[in-house]
């Protein structure tokens, strides 16, 4: 069996340190040190920049140091990303290209590495905007949900019809599991081990934090004689150059067709009925565009420092309040998390106060005041007694 694993590790710009060294010592460092004891077994990673960050302030050197070595072994492969886990399809085209040329300057800084072949999308959140820009930023391929390429004859490499992109598909079913003890299964079940081909993608945090895997799957589906990897960019450069052309769809790796279908591809992160969801978007959209005309600003880089880590994606999810439960993740709500986060963006038009009118100012401090409300009203009422 070929396995392509592609794992997403994340913690948001302004997480508090314990939850980054609980993922850390739980998640990251098992899998990081189970590829360092099985040198045949090749991942391919996104580490967004803002985590390599917090590592540095956290001292966690040796594991960066560990990371770049098995980027020099040929066993891991980094992609390209948003450098503050931004959902793409939503921000300004300027921003994105920030985003992007941030996260290969923290590459480059901690690891040596120049330019990844491979982009990994925040939340797989694609759009045709967000496609034409990562191909004119010169990458190669992107991974993506099955729905994202209709899962057309359960086809797993694609060539994007507008751009060339290589597209290859995640299988969504099996990605929602704990992998590596469905694998085991399939590979004990499955007589022509040889011929089987499965692709999946999760955050990393699945691999200790999530799911305590008491019998050590994971280990165990490493040593596998039977098992297969490759990098996705080994991946690609082994199959037909000629793959089949395709139109992708807005979506993300959470989306339904049925919202597909009504153009709302990125529910979790900015719905229409969600209250919250649309007062803390015109308040991101009110603080980025006071931010962004204000380069001259001598706080300008402060105000930014606010801004990049209020649009974080975690920002708008954990105002959705769907149920993650069937695949090992919480309930997408949490008052204090938005709270902390429409907190940086009060504090980014507060930074430029003196470029900004006395009614711009009242304007911001009632958006804020009143989404605080609305996440309260709504915990009462709706998710406390649950």
């Amino acid at each position: 069996m070929l396995w392509i694993n592609f794992l997403h590790l994340y913690q948001p710009a302004n997480a508090e340190a314990k939850n980054i060294l609980e993922a850390t010592e739980k998640s990251y460092l098992r899998i990081i040190r189970a590829i360092e004891e099985h040198p045949k077994i090749k991942f391919t990673l996104n580490i967004t920049g803002c985590l390599f960050l917090r590592w540095d302030e956290l001292g966690y050197h040796d594991l960066i140091s560990k990371i770049k070595n098995l980027i020099k072994n040929k066993q891991l492969e980094l992609t390209g990303s948003s450098a503050y886990h931004h959902l793409l399809p939503l921000i300004p085209e300027k921003e994105i290209y920030k985003q992007i040329l941030e996260n290969e300057k923290i590459l480059e800084k901690y690891l040596n590495l120049e330019k990844p072949q491979g982009f990994f999308l925040p939340e797989m959140a694609y759009s045709e905007k967000v496609g034409n820009i990562i191909h004119k930023a010169g990458y190669e391929w992107l991974i993506l949900d099955e729905i994202t390429t209709q899962n057309t004859e359960n086809q797993k490499l694609h060539e994007c019809e507008n751009t060339g992109l290589k597209i290859i598909s995640r299988s969504r079913q099996i990605s929602n599991t704990y992998v590596p003890k469905t694998i085991l299964e399939i590979l004990k079940n499955n007589k022509n081990k040889d011929q089987e081909e499965i692709i999946t993608a999760t955050d990393a945090e699945l691999y200790g934090l999530r799911y305590i895997d008491h019998t050590a799957n994971f280990e165990e589906l490493l040593k596998n004689p039977n098992l297969k990897t490759k990098t996705i960019s080994e991946f690609l450069n082994y199959q037909n150059k000629n793959l089949p052309k395709t139109k992708l769809q807005n979506s993300s790796w959470e989306s339904n067709s049925d919202e597909i279908k009504s153009k709302n591809s990125y529910p979790l992160w900015q719905d229409k009925k969600n209250k919250i969801q649309k007062k803390t978007w015109q308040l991101a959209n009110l603080a980025y565009n006071i931010v962004e005309n204000n380069e001259d600003h001598p706080n300008y880089e402060w105000a930014r420092w606010h801004l990049v880590r209020g649009l974080a994606s975690c920002t708008f999810w954990w105002a959705s309040g769907k149920d993650f439960s069937k695949t090992y993740g919480p309930r997408a709500w949490n008052p204090d998390e938005i709270e902390k986060r429409i907190i940086e963006f009060i504090k980014a038009i507060r930074s430029l106060e003196s470029r900004t009118s006395l009614a711009t100012k009242i304007k911001a401090e009632k958006l804020v005041l009143n989404i605080k409300k609305n996440i309260w009203k709504t915990h009462w009422k709706k998710y406390a007694r649950n």
